[in-house]
């Protein structure tokens, strides 16, 4: 019964999750980073139930970025 976490099972887990958060990282950190915010804030999108609060947070915080300027 204590087979679950073995090296093995480990190694196909990463597997699993490296190409997810190749997909998922990039667009949250362009996003906080024209936020205004730390785009490292980005790898929190990551974790289960923290990803919805820092939804949240950007969502509903004052933005730094100003608008670009037109020509």
């Amino acid at each position: 019964m204590g087979d679950l976490l073995q090296p093995m099972h480990l190694f196909i887990v990463a597997i699993l999750i490296a190409p997810i958060t190749v997909i998922v990282l990039p667009p949250f950190w362009v996003i906080f980073k024209k936020a205004g915010f730390q785009p490292i804030l980005s790898v929190l999108m990551m974790v289960p139930l923290v990803n919805l609060a820092m939804l949240y947070f950007v969502a509903f915080s004052e933005w730094k970025a100003e608008p670009a300027q037109k020509l």
